[in-house]
């Protein structure tokens, strides 16, 4: 007889991120559904399932009610950087794990987080190292008002600076805010060689519908010539987006195929989250973070993102960088590098290897 196991879905079914939200937790379902119906796993998964509503301050409400109702002690769940900070401090509380899905801006390690998605050395430092010799390397960073879009365009500065690029404006929308006719005025006034956009669902969608309109006015500001670059952007928002994202990049562990096994790098990446868990509690039901990290040091794991190992230091998962350019709704692949071991300090970080010219410094 299988040994029931409870664990936690944490996803927001409203608001303005909808579409990457419902593209988690439909992977982390499927996971669950596919493990449960494997009669050679000796458990089965339960899911105990709160709605956030999109609201930062119901996350760790949530979570603390998740542990306080059930015998759950593992969470698959949240989307923004925001989001997961507020559930930290529950789960070391709790001595629970929180399996996080989706890009982040890095520079967090903490054992009670499985960080299953891309950190910047997977997203940002190798799509500006395409993009600079390309396009050039002056940009125009926009990003939604929060922590993604302040740490995002700060590492953002950093790496354009060490290309001998020039930042030409940074701005910020609060989340869900669509009136983004002041950041097109000021993108055609600057002229920049790309645009970085870290914003998050609607405020996204609603800027590359506005700046489709201005590439149609003025070719410098076509995909050919700028494009909007993103490090969270998949083919779950492509609808969204329709025509107005053709021709712009994005980068991430995984783009769908024809015929697809997923829809998205979320739904992939939470689908890997349960795998992996699944594979622990099957030969310990009562794993804790010790337990995990112990299980991180000595094995690598089959996942549908394929074989990957997670860094047993900072729970980082190694995974593959793929940079995609929107097509007639699904990114065409233009390049691929299998198996980037996470380095979320950015600590081997190399700007000649990066960019091909050394960091410079003020010598006083």
């Amino acid at each position: 007889m299988k040994r029931h196991i409870e664990i936690g879905i944490l996803y927001s079914r409203s608001g303005s991120y909808q579409l990457i939200s419902d593209a988690c937790r439909m992977g982390a379902m499927r996971a669950i559904a596919d493990i449960n119906a494997d009669r050679g796993s000796g458990i089965e998964l339960v899911p105990v399932e709160r709605d956030p509503q999109s609201n930062a301050d119901r996350y760790a409400t949530l979570c603390e009610d998740i542990f306080r109702t059930s015998s759950a002690r593992h969470v698959v769940g949240c989307v923004t950087s925001w989001s997961r900070k507020e559930t930290i401090p529950v789960l070391e509380k709790a001595g629970g794990m929180l399996w996080y899905a989706c890009p982040y801006e890095g520079f967090e390690a903490n054992e009670h987080v499985v960080y299953m998605h891309a950190c910047p050395n997977q997203h940002l430092v190798p799509l500006m190292a395409h993009v600079v010799p390309r396009f050039g390397a002056n940009g125009f960073l926009l990003g939604s008002n929060y922590i993604w879009g302040w740490e995002m365009n700060r590492v953002a500065r950093d790496l354009i600076a060490d290309a001998g690029g020039k930042v030409l404006g940074e701005r910020y929308l609060r989340i869900g805010e669509t009136d983004v006719s002041r950041l097109i005025a000021e993108i055609r006034a600057m002229r920049p060689n790309f645009i970085l956009n870290n914003l998050i669902g609607t405020s996204s969608y609603a800027f590359l519908a506005a700046y489709r309109e201005l590439g149609d006015e003025d070719a410098a500001f076509s995909p050919q010539n700028c494009p909007v670059i993103s490090c969270n952007l998949t083919e779950g928002e492509l609808p969204a987006i329709g025509e107005t994202g053709k021709g712009h990049l994005s980068v991430g562990p995984y783009f769908a195929p024809r015929p697809a096994a997923f829809a998205s790098s979320f739904e992939a990446s939470a689908y890997a989250s349960v795998q992996v868990m699944a594979d622990v509690l099957s030969r310990d039901a009562d794993a804790g973070p010790a337990e995990f990290s112990k299980a991180f040091a000595e094995r690598r794991f089959s996942t549908r993102l394929g074989p990957i190992a997670i860094d047993a230091h900072s729970q980082h998962a190694t995974l593959p960088v793929i940079i995609g350019r929107i097509a007639d709704g699904f990114f065409e692949v233009v390049s691929r590098e299998d198996e980037v071991a996470p380095d979320p300090y950015l600590s081997r970080y190399d700007p000649a290897k990066t960019f091909g010219r050394p960091r410079l410094r003020v010598v006083s």
